[in-house]
């Protein structure tokens, strides 16, 4: 079972194929699909909020719900990114159970500073349309390239170049989700 407590988290799945965790949809920037929107997590409140952050450029819009998994640590200093694949939008600051599907590995550059920021993919494990989906492979070759270019086009937007590195399927995708827990573990014990 998915143990998140804040202080746990682990994979389980339903079937020997399907490694499973928890994503929510809320983060430093979290978007819902066909919205121009970015939400932030107000950090100052007692109940977390969602506060409108920022908008995406006209005529640009995010295919997915994308958000976080809680309890992970990625080199950038955030909780690690993923895009849930999912028949309908969810509301933002909810909890998904997803298969992790695959990873998109990248590099951003900002100001001649590099930092790895891969995004995890997930298929909500709810759902539908998706349910077919083991590997990032089975996701067709344009709608991944479609998505690969927001990404680029997004940080471009931001002032920021956004280098795909590697895309790979669930096995490494459940490692960098793995070295991500491990570090969010390490940096709570400092």
């Amino acid at each position: 079972m998915v143990d998140n407590d804040g202080s746990r988290l682990t994979l389980r799945g339903s079937r020997p194929r399907d490694p499973v965790t928890t994503a929510w949809l809320a983060s430093a920037e979290a978007f819902q699909p066909y919205s121009r929107c970015m939400h932030q997590i107000a950090p100052h409140h007692s109940v977390e909020r969602s506060l409108l952050g920022a908008f995406l450029p006209e005529g640009m819009m995010f295919p997915f719900d994308f958000g976080f998994v809680p309890s992970t640590l990625g080199d950038d200093g955030d909780p690690l990114d993923i895009l849930v694949l999912m028949d309908a939008p969810a509301h933002v600051g909810c909890l998904i159970d997803v298969r992790i599907i695959g990873v998109i590995e990248a590099v951003q550059i900002q100001d001649g500073k590099k930092e790895r920021n891969g995004r995890l993919f997930g298929a909500a494990v709810h759902s539908y349309e998706h349910d077919h989906l083991e590997s990032i492979d089975d996701i067709r070759k344009s709608r991944l390239s479609q998505i690969e270019e927001f990404f680029v086009s997004y940080n471009k937007q931001r002032g920021k170049k956004f280098k795909i590195t590697d895309t790979a399927g669930p096995k490494k995708a459940i490692k960098f989700l793995q070295a991500g827990i491990q570090a969010h573990k390490h940096a709570k014990k400092k």
